[in-house]
């Protein structure tokens, strides 16, 4: 698979799986979707649902996928399958497939995941997937994770995990404005009364450590983060067997 996400979750396994089994509860944590949601079915057959991704104001790119699910294994883990696709023209992934592995390790879960997926618009559509799509998609992923993880480990919904993370994307980014353009430089002057002029020179320091406390101090406890994933898989993995028999949305 070409994407590898993992978070270890503290959390009940029933939770967890509803949590990201059921369309209205998963479209909450994941940045990915816009709109999840099962389409009718008959009994035997798998799962087939519609989602959607907003990219801009008034602009929807949707597609359809088949699911299927092992919820009951000897080794206690569980596992979801899904082949989907989209034929929108403006939608740079034409098609692809993925799971979802539950994996119980002791007072917690390991949720992981692995997809990959066929880019379209022929030699351009896969540099575009290389320098933007699939970095973007396996930051979305991991952070989407996170998200969920702060749900079920300290009820913070996804709404409000989202304010948190743009509250603290607007602090950071102000820290580092007003660093670059000078704002505080006369309110820091004034702080030293008669020294003033010599505290001058200690400015640039005081910039320099303003705008690296911005740019790498860790996330807040409350607020999402994608570097808490596990981006690569610990040992080799390999993709479920009964990926092999989904059937292509198509």
């Amino acid at each position: 698979m070409g994407l590898y996400i993992e978070a270890r979750i503290r959390a009940d396994l029933d939770d967890l799986w509803t949590r990201t089994q059921e369309p209205s509860r998963h479209r909450r944590w994941d940045l990915r979707f816009s709109e999840i949601d099962y389409l009718p079915r008959a009994e035997g057959e798998p799962q087939r649902f519609r989602y959607a991704t907003r990219i801009l104001p008034g602009l929807t790119v949707a597609g359809t996928g088949v699911s299927a699910g092992e919820r009951e294994r000897p080794d206690g883990t569980r596992t979801s399958v899904l082949r989907f696709a989209s034929p929108h023209p403006l939608s740079l992934l034409a098609e692809g497939s993925g799971y979802w592995r539950y994996v119980p390790d002791g007072d917690g879960v390991r949720f992981l995941t692995g997809y990959d997926y066929r880019p379209r618009w022929g030699a351009f559509g896969a540099l575009a997937d290389r320098l933007v799509l699939r970095p973007l998609m396996g930051w979305a992923t991991a952070w989407s994770f996170d998200r969920l993880r702060l749900w079920l480990e300290r009820g913070i919904t996804p709404e409000r995990a989202l304010r948190n993370w743009l509250a603290e994307l607007l602090i950071r980014a102000l820290v580092i404005a007003v660093a670059c353009t000078g704002l505080g430089l006369e309110q820091f002057l004034r702080l030293f009364g008669p020294l003033a002029a010599s505290m001058a020179y200690v400015w640039p320091l005081f910039l320099a450590v303003a705008i690296s406390l911005a740019v790498f101090k860790a996330p807040l406890s409350c607020t999402p983060a994608a570097r808490r994933c596990l981006r690569q898989p610990p040992t080799r993995v390999r993709a479920p067997r009964v990926l092999r028999t989904l059937e292509n949305p198509r």
